[in-house]
């Protein structure tokens, strides 16, 4: 394949003003509603040497993924019939309604390859006292989490927040016995004024959990599940960690470190994303079926806010 067809874009997306990298990810699925001649070019620039790259549109790329996957070579049914878009209904809630998985999880290790396969350790070591989405996105996520947490301070329950930093945007003065935040920066976990105490790991080195069965009622991930490159070994460890009925949030934006993050994400469009992060919890095995919910609070004039959860099963 190809290389990257002009390395100024890549430079474009990674300039932010306060040294973040802010890329929506919608513009590469704005590429089906434009022109053949315009679609062509953006398929130029979605070419990346050693990297499977798709063009996100949506339902129908999760068909075409899926179609692939179950050997059907293209002919049979959908397997996300009920994802059609519903007029009023964000396409993002209904990707996961009703799903029948393929029998194999449809990804291969080039999808979670990056642009820069560098040490994470060496893109984190400098600390970001940044926030990675705007205002009224982190005002729309902890609400959620007012909505969907155990009271503050209930006995007995602990917290593991996974990809922290020295931010959690967790509601206002909530706290409980045990919150513990997994990140990779020292100096950004000791800042995070909710956290109990603190891990330094990087999950795409060592996705084991330093922590016993059955340990946490709830386990949050804030606009990072997109770097993860080995999702499934961690979205089993988090199964293994979670007290039965435990809740696993994870939320998501369209603003990334581009070159961090992995290419089935970097190349398919929030649908997409909604139904990729459901697999990571359908093929880990031992959650109850995902569910995705539309949180954004202000469409199309601020960042969009989307969340995956699930339940570990009380029987597993």
């Amino acid at each position: 394949m190809a290389s990257l067809a002009s390395s100024s874009l890549l430079s474009s997306l990674t300039k932010s003003r306060t040294g973040r990298v802010s890329v929506s990810v919608l513009s590469y699925s704005r590429c089906a509603s434009r022109s053949f001649r315009r679609r062509a070019k953006c398929n130029a620039y979605s070419i990346v040497a050693n990297r499977r790259v798709f063009l996100g549109f949506g339902a129908l790329f999760i068909d075409q993924i899926v179609t692939m996957a179950s050997g059907s070579g293209g002919v049979g049914r959908s397997f996300v019939a009920s994802a059609r878009p519903r007029q009023g209904v964000s396409p993002v809630e209904q990707i996961l309604k009703n799903v029948e998985w393929p029998e194999q999880f449809p990804f291969k290790d080039e999808d979670f390859s990056r642009f820069d396969e560098s040490p994470d350790s060496i893109f984190y070591s400098e600390p970001r006292f940044v926030t990675h989405i705007d205002d009224p996105a982190i005002r729309a996520l902890t609400d959620y989490y007012s909505k969907v947490f155990p009271p503050s301070s209930t006995p007995g329950v602990a917290m593991l927040d996974l990809c922290s930093s020295w931010v959690s945007h967790f509601p206002a003065g909530y706290k409980q016995e045990r919150v513990v935040g997994m990140g990779m920066n020292e100096e950004e976990l000791k800042r995070n004024p909710v956290l109990t105490e603190y891990i330094v790991q990087d999950l795409n080195v060592n996705p084991k959990l330093p922590f016993e069965d059955n340990s946490f009622d709830v386990i949050t991930n804030v606009v990072s599940v997109d770097y993860l490159t080995k999702p499934i070994e961690v979205f089993k460890e988090m199964q293994r960690v979670l007290k039965p009925s435990g809740l696993a949030i994870m939320s998501f934006s369209n603003r990334l470190f581009f070159t961090k993050a992995v290419s089935i994400w970097t190349s398919t469009s929030d649908v997409d994303h909604a139904w990729i992060v459901g697999s990571y919890f359908h093929y880990a095995g031992g959650f109850e079926p995902p569910s995705a919910v539309d949180i954004s609070p202000n469409p199309g004039r601020s960042d969009p806010m989307y969340i995956v959860y699930s339940r570990k099963q009380l029987s597993a």
